[in-house]
């Protein structure tokens, strides 16, 4: 699972904030159940695939040792002293993920000739991560199921059955919202890591040398042996990688001192005990290789494991999902994404959303996965190569941080730098050789999002240039117009994209209405590069005479915009802000893709024009009362 930051990602599974101290082991058992869902069930299948996934390998000591110390050592430099160390220092106050760190730098470096590559970076972050959204759910429930054929090998056809309708359960209760059912994520989750470990352990006592592998030696005997063979099993070992992007996601929601003690305490011990179990189990029976996680356990214990597992991937599924909604929701707040419709799913929680475009088209895509693939297998295989981008990309912002803004040491930021574009590298450069088998899928979903959230960006910024061509200064337009033009009683207010210059819709109100209201409020709302603005900067007023005021609104990218709330706080544009005494006036236009002018190419104008089409209306974005609206239509060539 990865984020973009954001995340992150699971706002309605969690608390909005760190509490005091005395919360610590409350927040530690919801991290437990809300971020290690997606690298807690990697046990289910990650030394599986590296034994007889795409690369197979011999099942004997040298190679069991080799790929435990891989992943002993990837868990240790990846996890704990990235992402746990450095990566959770680098929060936008308080908030993680992609886009926050994008947004933390950009803040930090405005105007420098990298800060666009910086944006395009972060935006294919967020792009690989809705590859990564739907591999999630399909690999984590579809191997959890696949324990049945353990259990009883003629299990075996109701197991796709059983994936698609766990599946399509899940999304189906979207839309009810996940309070009720988060309140007791953490507690199935703790009970599955106390089961890895058991496991583990009970496997560990017949083999103690197994925790040999904590000795670097082994991986790069492994490598030493056979290089070709070793670097192409990274691909399978970075499997028990992938979640880790979401510890650094999800710091808003819990805290790093939180987040950080759950990993060191519990999480990473509990993986690694049952990881080595695994490992003792190969030892002495090399054919359990087909299915180690579950043939660890005693006959007898087969089922209820299943069914813990089946558990904990539906959990670590619904934080993936979470994920998306809040990705999403955050990329329509810095204008990577038109409007889309958002459903709040409580009245407690701002952060519980529900946004049902991205729910069918997350459902659809993973069951087709599901169908398509068919075993968990064939799906690791896809699996992967999306997480590891972002990482890579997670680094890449990571070294401007350290070297722009924070300004290390240049000795010691190099070295920390280099050490983990070196491991996220090879890991990379592993994970490509799986493109042929299913890497593929996420890289083309990644790309056609990449193209979407681009071609969006784009094209409101040629839109607004358009619209500045005929833009008439408001002081000019007070002048020429507000003194001769008849006033009518009432507040009008018209959203204007600009802070300067005059909205379209107030031109187009005064030719074909001939009126002006007595208080015309020139509305912008602005979105900073902040989770959270600051509660007394939220309203900012200038008088600009004749009864013209410009306000703008300021909000942070995690936050709802709500314009009749923030405006009921305004008391310095005279008489009290009255609801029913407001008119609201919004310019909608109508885009027209022309060759003519120089732009995007018209394949992408039509794309963006077909988006802005499509997108949620203003006036419910906006959360405008229905009856208090007025739209005022206008053609734009692009």
């Amino acid at each position: 699972m990865t984020e973009a930051t954001n995340t992150s990602p699971i706002a309605d599974l969690a608390p909005t904030a760190p509490g005091p101290k005395e919360r610590l082991p409350i927040l530690m058992l919801g991290a437990i159940g809300v971020v290690y869902g997606d690298i807690g069930t990697s046990p289910l299948y990650a030394l599986k695939e590296s034994f007889i996934g795409p690369h197979p390998l011999a099942v004997d000591r040298l190679h069991i040792f080799g790929v435990l110390s891989l992943i002993f050592w990837s868990l240790m430099l990846i996890v704990t002293a990235k992402y746990v160390f450095i990566a959770m220092r680098a929060d936008n106050r308080g908030e993680g993920g992609s886009f926050a760190l994008l947004s933390l730098i950009s803040r930090h470096l405005k105007g420098k000739k990298w800060n666009a590559g910086l944006v395009v970076l972060g935006v294919l972050a967020a792009s690989l991560f809705y590859g990564d959204a739907m591999l999630t759910p399909a690999i984590s429930v579809l191997s959890a199921v696949e324990g049945l054929t353990i259990v009883e090998a003629g299990l075996q056809p109701l197991v796709l059955p059983i994936a698609v309708t766990i599946l399509i359960a899940l999304f189906l209760i979207q839309a009810r919202g996940t309070a009720r059912v988060g309140a007791i994520f953490g507690p199935i989750v703790l009970i599955y890591f106390a089961t890895l470990a058991t496991l583990g352990i009970a496997n560990i006592v017949k083999h103690p040398e197994i925790f040999g592998i904590v000795n670097p030696y082994w991986a790069f005997a492994f490598f030493r042996y056979d290089p070709q063979l070793a670097f192409l099993a990274m691909g399978s070992v970075f499997l028990a990688v992938t979640g880790a992007e979401t510890l650094y996601a999800d710091m808003g929601h819990f805290g790093r001192k939180a987040i950080g003690l759950s990993w060191v305490t519990l999480v990473y011990p509990c993986l690694m005990l049952n990881y080595m179990g695994q490992g003792a189990l190969l030892l002495d029976t090399p054919e359990a290789v087909a299915n180690p996680f579950y043939l660890m356990a005693p006959e007898w214990a087969r089922l209820p494991l299943v069914l813990i597992a089946t558990a904990a991937t539906i959990i670590a599924s619904q934080a993936v999902i979470s994920g998306a909604f809040s990705v999403t929701h955050q990329a329509i707040q810095l204008g990577f994404l038109p409007r889309l419709r958002t459903l709040h799913t409580s009245e407690k929680a701002a952060g519980q959303i529900y946004i049902p475009s991205i729910n069918w088209g997350l459902l659809a895509m993973v069951l087709l996965l599901v169908l398509g693939f068919r075993e968990s297998t064939r799906l690791a295989s896809a699996y992967g190569i999306s997480v590891v981008g972002t990482m890579l990309i997670t680094t890449i912002m990571l070294g401007f941080l350290i070297f722009r803004v924070w300004r290390w040491n240049r000795l010691a930021a190099t070295g920390v730098i280099g050490l983990f574009l070196l491991i996220d590298g090879i890991y990379f450069a592993s994970n490509i050789t799986k493109i042929p088998d299913g890497g593929w899928f996420p890289l083309v979903v990644a790309a056609v999002l990449f193209t979407i959230l681009t071609t969006w960006a784009a094209g409101r910024r040629l839109m607004r240039e358009r619209l500045g061509e005929s833009d008439v200064p408001l002081p000019v337009f007070i002048k020429s117009a507000a003194a001769s033009a008849h006033r009518v009683r009432g507040t009008a207010v018209f959203l204007s994209a600009s802070p300067e210059g005059c909205p379209s819709a107030l031109l187009h109100n005064l030719k074909h209405n001939q009126v002006l209201h007595d208080r015309v409020l020139i509305l912008t709302v602005k979105v900073e590069e902040v989770p959270f603005s600051e509660a007394g900067k939220r309203l900012e007023v200038h008088y600009a005479g004749e009864g013209f005021y410009r306000i703008i609104l300021h909000y942070g990218f995690m936050e709802d915009i709500d314009i009749p709330r923030d405006l009921a706080r305004v008391d310095s544009i005279g008489e009290p802000f009255n609801m029913m005494s407001t008119s609201f006036f919004l310019g909608r236009q109508k885009l027209i893709a022309s060759a003519e002018r120089p732009g995007m190419a018209m394949w992408r104008e039509r794309l963006f024009a077909w988006m802005m089409k499509s997108s949620e209306s203003a006036m419910e974005f906006f959360k405008l009362p229905t009856n208090r609206v007025v739209e005022l239509g206008s053609q734009l060539e692009i």
